[in-house]
């Protein structure tokens, strides 16, 4: 291999030079799309113009607009520019004979948050690693991706996902990937994106295998989401319409976000659960974008062909406690309305308390937001598959987290630089300043097992069944053994997922 020569491969587009990094081949920012401004705003995506000559793809795109958030900073000297829809792939080698399995990651980040800029999805040691072709690619979010806005398509972040998934189809051989075995593979908004994926008609047939890891359960109904979307509009004094919002700087749109995601309890009467969440967007249940909840459409079949991985960590809800200063006792009567709000059931409160007796308040408040956001609408997701006659397997990361003093125990995002093996950004917040032995021998376990199930189908576990109920633990000693969170399981077997309504 020579490294000082510049990799270079064939698109549809055009022809491309990236970078030889550590024994891979890096291409970063080649657009799937055309960027999604002027006339094209609000938009579908359009497909990308061709170019001619060779165009160097040394650098990532600027990243879609979005609001400041997270508890890790957002990274130094970023592009700026409208070309939000880029893509970029890490290969072993960019040789169209190769072959190799493909792995699609979609970032998370409560669907308003996001890019694949952020150091923690180098795909380089996934790709080297796994010998695995790794792509990831922005997508827009907030307002401008999710929000339901009139004289617009719903669900444009999604029809961006649909985009890039196209483009890999159309392309991913030229860089040493086979296109019939594409993983999709996402965290928390990015799991809830693949799981809208699995139930959309245009995505059929764009993926063989997806892993879905720490789902959230929030899916709109079309009325929820037009009622979200004119709060949005109203912070800036306008309507939910293409023509009002078109008018307003995409870079200062967000600005709307971040004024309603500080005040969405005072609509908890009309949006419920949702006003209690960090983020006013979700995917949108409009009826033609995405037809169905998640959970209706594989439980009918949608993705029956499609091999499917769905986990969560043991801790999911710690990490939302320690960024909102929760962590310890909490107020009964706030536990008791947590319990109301969010648990299944005609009377959750005194249900969980049966199931987890002598359990403190504070744990009581952290499992029911669990329970809710992430763990059992992951179940419950291949509990679906499985009715829908196809194949899942489910996990549990069991890992504590060694950063922030040892308190967040495996929480939500720990996954993350676990799945990638990189540490840096929010990942050092988890983690700490170097990985320790256990962090880095999860962390092996973890990618081993998605480079098989790329390859193969086979993650290296028996697939779950809801007689034997067998899951993966992933911790220092993986094992397999019935699913653990059985009080829970029990709790919630006879609620059913569906899009959230407006109760007004």
């Amino acid at each position: 291999m020579n490294e000082s020569a510049h990799p270079e491969a064939t698109t549809a587009t055009g022809r491309v030079s990236g970078l030889w990094d550590s024994g891979v081949a890096v291409f970063r920012g080649m657009p799937f799309a055309q960027p999604p401004v002027g006339a094209l705003r609000f938009a579908a995506p359009r497909p990308p113009q061709a170019w001619s000559g060779v165009r160097e793809v040394f650098a990532y795109g600027p990243p879609p607009p979005q609001e400041p958030w997270g508890p890790a900073p957002a990274p130094e000297g970023r592009p700026a520019g409208d070309d939000w829809l880029t893509v970029n792939v890490w290969t072993p080698a960019p040789d169209p004979a190769a072959g190799r399995p493909v792995l699609v990651w979609i970032y998370g980040g409560a669907y308003k948050v996001g890019s694949a800029d952020d150091p923690c999805y180098d795909g380089g040691r996934l790709a080297r690693d796994g010998d695995l072709v790794v792509v990831t690619f922005n997508h827009r979010v907030g307002i401008e991706g999710f929000a339901r806005i009139e004289g617009a398509p719903a669900n444009r972040g999604l029809l961006d996902q649909v985009a890039a998934l196209e483009w890999v189809r159309d392309n991913i051989a030229a860089f040493g990937g086979d296109p019939a075995r594409v993983t999709v593979c996402g965290e928390s908004a990015g799991a809830g994106s693949i799981a809208a994926l699995l139930s959309m008609p245009r995505a059929a047939g764009l993926f063989r295998r997806a892993i879905t890891q720490s789902l959230p359960g929030t899916y709109f109904s079309d009325e929820l989401a037009a009622d979200i979307a004119a709060a949005l509009a109203a912070e800036l004094g306008l309507r939910a319409t293409v023509a009002d919002l078109s008018g307003v700087d995409p870079r200062t749109l967000p600005d709307a976000g971040a004024a309603l995601s500080a005040k969405m309890t005072q609509y908890s009467d009309r949006w419920g659960p949702v006003a209690y969440t960090p983020t006013p967007f979700s995917p949108v249940v409009d009826g033609e974008v995405l037809p169905v909840a998640p959970w209706t459409a594989l439980a009918s079949g949608s993705a029956r062909d499609v091999e499917l991985i769905a986990g969560h960590n043991r801790d999911e809800f710690r990490l939302f406690l320690a960024l909102g200063g929760l962590l310890g006792p909490v107020p009964a009567e706030q536990v008791a309305a947590a319990l109301r709000m969010f648990g299944p059931g005609p009377d959750p409160e005194a249900a969980y308390r049966a199931a987890y007796p002598g359990a403190p308040a504070e744990r009581l408040f952290e499992l029911v937001q669990s329970d809710w956001l992430f763990r059992m609408p992951s179940l419950h997701l291949a509990q679906a598959q499985i009715k829908g006659g196809g194949r899942a397997y489910v996990y549990e990361l069991v890992l504590s987290a060694p950063g922030a003093g040892g308190v967040l125990g495996a929480c939500h995002g720990l996954d993350v630089p676990l799945t990638f093996g990189v540490y840096s950004g929010f990942g050092e917040m988890l983690i700490g300043p170097e990985p320790t032995p256990e962090v880095e021998m999860v962390s092996g376990v973890l990618r081993a097992a998605w480079a098989r199930f790329a390859a193969t189908g086979d993650p290296g576990w028996p697939a779950y069944d809801p007689e034997r109920r067998l899951v993966r633990l992933l911790d220092t000693q993986p094992v397999t053994a019935q699913y653990p969170e059985e009080e829970s399981r029990r709790l919630w077997q006879d609620h059913h997922f569906a899009a959230l309504p407006l109760r007004a």
